[in-house]
């Protein structure tokens, strides 16, 4: 759907929504200002990725990855193009909007899995329920669901310095799921992790994408990459190869 020269782009767009689309980028760039200096971290950005897949978003340190990330994260606002995340032009969201639709949209994971150090683990699953203002009640059935989904039921009542750092990933990929988001977006997730432990934290991965979930993945790392199904390879700022692997 082009917008013509001079209109406005429109704030919601259904023919996305129904055509399953849940993150639509149109020519997003991102430049930052270095002294007298531009810097462009991303150079017209086009993709689009489907509900149910599962991408890698791969590249080198300073190939714009995780600038990418940022912005599907709308953890930052893009210099130029559009951005629609489950249908919505994200530009057009207030800060509330924006908190709402990190909290209830995406599920992040990252690297350093920052959990809380004194909340077990049921209790750290359940934050983004807190924030989005879910009842007692609801919140520890869906947070005892997450635990289940991740096979760390047995561990809810453990604090993080209690459980081995296989164990603390799974909690946060607990937390990410506790909300039910449209994008499960998960930075370096094994980066701190020894290879065994990373092989199974990625078959929790693949079991999840089975279940139907959608899952991003931005990594600098071939092999983590090479368990998604399509692999979206980025340097200097600008999408290198896109291709599916499966």
């Amino acid at each position: 759907m082009a917008v013509e020269a001079g209109a406005a782009a429109p704030s919601f767009r259904e023919d996305l929504v129904a055509a399953g689309v849940v993150i639509h980028t149109d020519d997003l760039w991102k430049t930052y200002e270095m002294g007298a200096e531009q810097v462009h971290a991303l150079q017209g950005i086009n993709m689009e990725i489907h509900k149910g897949e599962y991408v890698a978003i791969m590249g080198p340190s300073g190939s714009g990855k995780s600038t990418l990330m940022n912005l599907i994260g709308c953890l930052d606002t893009p210099s130029k193009g559009l951005y629609y995340l489950a249908g919505r032009l994200v530009s057009e969201l207030d800060d509330d909007e924006l908190a709402y639709i990190r909290n209830k949209e995406i599920g992040f994971v990252f690297q350093t899995f920052n959990l809380l150090p004194r909340a077990t683990s049921l209790h750290n699953v359940e934050l983004p329920l807190i924030y989005n203002g879910t009842p007692a009640e609801e919140r520890l059935v869906r947070a005892t669901k997450a635990l289940e989904q991740v096979d760390l039921l047995n561990r809810a009542h453990h604090r993080p310095n209690e459980l081995s750092g296989g164990q603390r990933q799974r909690v946060a990929i607990a937390r990410a799921l506790v909300n039910q988001p449209s994008i499960l977006l998960a930075d370096e997730p094994t980066g701190n992790l020894d290879s065994q432990t990373g092989e199974e934290i990625m078959n929790l991965f693949a079991r999840l994408h089975e279940q139907g979930n959608t899952i991003i993945l931005v990594t600098h790392e071939p092999d983590i990459a090479a368990h998604a199904h399509r692999v979206i390879r980025v340097r200097d700022g600008k999408v290198e190869k896109d291709e599916k692997t499966r």
